[in-house]
C-alpha cells in the first residue's frame, strides 16, 4: 500500500486586513549573542516573528519600536516586548506583494503576565 499523501490548505493572508497584539519574548531569540549584536539580532527577531505570524514577507518596523528595543543601548534589549501587528493592503502600483505589515510598539504595558494575542478591532 502507497503511503498517503497529505494535502495542506494554504492560508489566504490576502483576504483578511487585520491588528493583532503579541507578546515577543526576545530574551530566547537574543540569548547567547555578543553584546554588540543584541539589540541589532532583536529587532531581526521582530520582523522575522512577524513575517511568521502575518504570513507576509514585507514587514515595517516602526520609528517607537525601534526606539523601545534600544532604549537600553546595544547590550540589553527588553526581555519581552509588546507589540502590535497591522496587515494592511499594499496600493503601490509596482509592489511586489499585495499586502504588507507594520510593526509598532503597545504602549503603557508594566506587567506581561497573563496576555494573551489579542485580535484589535476596528482601531482606524
Amino acid at each position: 500500500m502507497a503511503p498517503e499523501t497529505k494535502t495542506r490548505k494554504q492560508r489566504s493572508a490576502l483576504q483578511d486586513v487585520v491588528t493583532r497584539e503579541y507578546t515577543i519574548h526576545l530574551h530566547k531569540r537574543v540569548h547567547d549573542l555578543s553584546f554588540k549584536k543584541k539589540s541589532p539580532k532583536a529587532v531581526k527577531a521582530v520582523v522575522a516573528f512577524a513575517q511568521k505570524a502575518m504570513g507576509v514577507k514585507d514587514v515595517r518596523v516602526t520609528p517607537s519600536l525601534n526606539q523601545a528595543i534600544w532604549a537600553r543601548g546595544v547590550r540589553s534589549p527588553p526581555r519581552r516586548i509588546r507589540v502590535r501587528l497591522e496587515r494592511k493592503r499594499n496600493d503601490d502600483e509596482g509592489a511586489k506583494e499585495k499586502l504588507y505589515v507594520v510593526a509598532s510598539v503597545v504602549e503603557g504595558v508594566t506587567s506581561f503576565k497573563g496576555l494573551e494575542t489579542v485580535v484589535v478591532e476596528g482601531d482606524e
